[in-house]
């Protein structure tokens, strides 16, 4: 078995301190995106799964507007700490953003009646396994990167902001960078507590 993939999988880690600087062209990182979005499975082949790139002041002005928006609702006295993490995530070069297009799951819904609770939960697997690959490509181009989830509390002003569907649903938000601190080594629980083989 080829080693390649799973080296670039555990080049995947949560990298928070992060720079402008980009060891990539800007259409480099465009491509890795629309690869895998065409790339990455959906339910039913739904397709269902959608993405923004933000560079430069467009990637500022989001970590700008979640930071106003989060300074609404957290006490005063508290908001230093979130004012830094804001802070951490605009020092980035950039921000993918990850959404779901609610218009395709409720096609699926309507057409598949017997399965119309999962295409919800599907519709979220398939998220995932975008942000996965996202991740992991930008990961083995040398760019760091965390997931983020300030949604849904910035989830309409965005897509006024960007002048995006309505129908797309915000899952999730990925600030990526030059990597100016690389992680940690990571800890693992024993690998025979968390998978069971029986032959």
């Amino acid at each position: 078995m080829s080693n390649s993939y799973f080296d670039a999988v555990k080049k995947r880690r949560s990298v928070y301190a992060i720079s402008k600087e980009l060891p990539v062209p800007q259409d480099q990182i465009q491509e890795i995106v629309e690869q895998a979005v065409l790339h990455s499975p959906t339910s039913f082949n739904s397709q269902s799964s959608r993405a923004v790139v933000l560079f430069g002041e467009q990637h500022d002005k989001l970590w700008d507007l979640t930071s106003e928006t989060l300074r609404k609702i957290v006490a005063a006295d508290q908001f230093e700490g979130t004012a830094q993490k804001m802070a951490a995530f605009k020092a980035g070069a950039g921000t993918v953003l990850f959404f779901e297009d609610q218009a395709v799951v409720k096609h699926l819904q309507e057409n598949f009646a017997l399965y119309a609770d999962n295409f919800p939960i599907w519709s979220n697997q398939s998220s995932g396994m975008l942000q996965h690959v996202v991740w992991t490509a930008l990961a083995e181009a040398g760019i760091g990167a965390s997931l983020q989830h300030y949604n849904p509390l910035i989830d309409e002003e965005v897509k006024s902001t960007w002048e995006l569907p309505a129908e797309w649903k915000l899952i999730a938000q990925m600030p990526f960078g030059g990597i100016v601190t690389a992680p940690g080594e990571k800890e693992f629980e024993p690998i025979d507590q968390r998978v069971k083989v029986f032959k």
